[in-house]
């Protein structure tokens, strides 16, 4: 398994975790070059749902926590939103599960609004920082 944290500057792959369909210590009956095919393309689906107030992509913005991929191919994804009040937090799941689903080999995933550890700027990614001129 992977590290979940996403913290800023950190790699895509320390955020993705190959789940077993049990407590017991087996590996992923998915091979691992496919495990790391899926991973990458997960990462790149997610980068294709913004914020629709914020002109940068949730998963640069640090938005996204931990992405964990089963046995079955179901992708649970835990994410935060930059505030308890923000006016899509009805939408934003549900694109991110649509993007996610659309990734060869994913047979379903799941989106789970976390708000422990609080969102702040400090988890924006380089890339964010420099679409929103926050230097």
């Amino acid at each position: 398994m992977m590290d979940e944290a996403n913290v800023a500057g950190t790699e895509s792959a320390c955020l993705v975790e190959a789940r077993a369909g049990d407590a017991t210590d087996h590996s992923s009956n998915t091979p691992p070059d496919e495990m790391a095919r899926m991973g990458e393309e997960i990462i790149a689906a997610l980068k294709t749902v913004y914020d629709p107030e914020i002109p940068a992509d949730l998963y640069e913005l640090g938005l996204i926590y931990k992405i964990a991929i089963d046995d079955d191919r179901v992708v649970s994804i835990e994410m935060t939103l930059t505030s308890p009040n923000c006016p899509s937090a009805a939408e934003i799941p549900g694109q991110i599960k649509n993007a996610v689903k659309g990734v060869p080999g994913v047979h379903d995933a799941m989106v789970n609004i976390v708000w422990e550890p609080t969102w702040d700027a400090s988890r924006m990614s380089d890339e964010a920082r420099t679409v929103l001129n926050m230097w």
